[in-house]
């Protein structure tokens, strides 16, 4: 189904992505690509639906065969016939403004008839519970929400080869069980699946093979059973996450400050929009100095819409937001709390990362040796002369933190910043929100990630249909309902 023989490629002006590349990927084969960050993956994907080199210009050499063709012989438009491409940010590949439109789109395209396109939209709608969103502008979709769109839109399409990149790193744990049974069907239809990812639990029933990617090179493969079978330490030093769904209870972090709150949310509601219902409903909830709060819930929960009125970004409609035990006005809330967000690119603005550091800021020895010693934690030192726009996706995520870590504010709210981290790099964030946390600042972690709320958080406040439904703090005895609350089943 997929050959690729003695592969090299780089970018332009960049060092080597892919270095003498051989893989085999029979058809109906569920493959997972995985390995550090920037070893590879994504570039090899990029291979295989053809954008490379159609789209990514750089130096290729050696052959690429897709569906028995040459994908030299290949346009643009037959790739899209024969590979279905799920991104890691799925704006990057919408076209329609409506839900509906938009898995409609690549059907329309190959100019399917109307009737079968309906058919077809409404059964990859059902496949991912997202039947409700036919009829919602994009735009006001949450992250995960807009994932399971993105995947819905290319399984409509029925192409004979699914090509994911880190389609689960936007998903609650809920979202990425259903994303689970998807993939279960397209295995059992005989569909041939590659998808490279860090978070690897979620695939090792599906997996035929693991093949792990180091500096562009493929290292070794493994069975799925082989790839369950590796050690926690050893899958730390490769650099990879856990392999499955568990928590180590004796790692649970204990205790809390006994310090008067930093931040309390008193009586909270949020409308959803100008003409719509209320999203957030009498929430409320405190978090003192010291403290690594996650805030948890599922997709479009109001989680984000949360942290936005938390900075100021937002207002709301009724309820108090107090720091250090009085009332602010939104407009000022931004010097209390810093908010990282998830969508990295809206807030990168230098022409370097040193630059990003810096920006706004009386250049002095402290700052920059505070910024090296920052960039070096996130291991971000050997690009400060890059420009943020080349940085790969989990390096801009790493950036949007290390400049996080350069403020003052007594809060720092960040939302999902481990998606799209590999092993060594979700350590990095560990380490550094400790950090943050002993020096006095209160923590906030927007997350559907449980390797992280495992390692550093010290409570978890889950929120359902617009309110608060459980807080509670983090020890042996209630690591059972984080699981619950992680998974959306309480």
């Amino acid at each position: 189904m997929i050959e690729i023989k003695n592969v090299s490629f780089r970018y332009n002006y960049e060092r080597e992505q892919l270095s003498g590349i051989s893989l085999t990927v029979r058809q109906g084969e569920f493959v997972v690509l995985t390995g550090p960050s920037g070893c590879g993956k994504t570039t090899l994907t990029r291979l295989f639906n053809g954008l490379i080199p159609h789209f990514y210009e750089g130096t290729l050499s050696g052959e690429v065969y897709v569906g028995g063709k040459n994908a030299a012989d290949l346009q643009p438009w037959e790739f899209g016939k024969l590979v279905g491409s799920v991104f890691q940010d799925p704006r990057s590949q919408f076209f329609a403004a409506v839900v509906k439109d938009e898995i409609a789109f690549g059907c329309e395209n190959y100019g399917i008839l109307s009737n079968e396109i309906q058919i077809r939209m409404k059964e990859a709608a059902r496949a991912l519970q997202i039947e409700p969103l036919l009829a919602r502008h994009l735009l006001t979709l949450s992250s995960g929400e807009k994932q399971k769109v993105a995947v819905a839109s290319v399984q409509a399409a029925k192409p004979t080869i699914y090509v994911m990149d880190e389609p689960s790193a936007n998903l609650d744990m809920a979202a990425t069980k259903e994303l689970m049974e998807v993939l279960k069907k397209l295995k059992a239809a005989g569909s041939t699946v590659i998808i490279a990812e860090h978070r690897l639990y979620y695939l090792m029933e599906l997996a035929d093979r693991v093949v792990y990617m180091k500096n562009g090179k493929i290292e070794c493969s493994y069975t799925s059973r082989q790839m369950k079978s590796l050690s926690k330490d050893r899958l730390s030093e490769m650099g990879l996450r856990t392999t499955t769904l568990s928590w180590d209870v004796n790692k649970i972090i204990t205790g809390l400050t006994g310090e008067e709150p930093v931040l309390r949310v008193q009586n909270l509601a949020v409308k959803a929009g100008k003409s719509s219902g209320l999203l957030l409903l009498d929430v409320s909830f405190c978090i003192k100095p010291g403290e690594i709060l996650a805030l948890t819930g599922p997709n479009g929960v109001g989680k984000t819409t949360l942290a936005r009125v938390l900075c100021g970004l937002v207002k709301e409609k009724s309820g108090k937001i107090l720091y250090n035990g009085t009332g602010v006005k939104a407009s000022r809330r931004c010097r209390h709390a810093w908010f990282v967000m998830q969508d990295t690119d809206s807030q990168l603005f230098s022409e370097s990362v040193l630059g990003e550091m810096t920006l706004g800021k009386k250049l002095e020895s402290t700052l920059l040796e505070k910024a090296e010693e920052i960039l070096n934690e996130l291991d971000l030192w050997e690009y400060r002369e890059r420009h943020p726009a080349s940085l790969s996706g989990g390096q801009k995520q790493r950036l949007t933190l290390a400049v996080a870590l350069m403020q003052q504010t007594p809060v720092l709210i960040l939302d999902e910043p481990t998606s799209g981290l590999d092993g060594r790099n979700l350590e990095r964030v560990v380490q550094c929100v400790k950090a943050q946390a002993a020096s006095g600042k209160a923590v906030l972690i927007i997350t559907h990630d449980h390797e992280l709320v495992q390692k550093v958080c010290t409570r978890i406040v889950y929120l359902q249909k617009g309110m608060l439904f459980k807080d509670f703090c983090l020890h042996a005895d209630s690591y059972p309902l984080a699981v619950d609350c992680m998974l959306g089943i309480v």
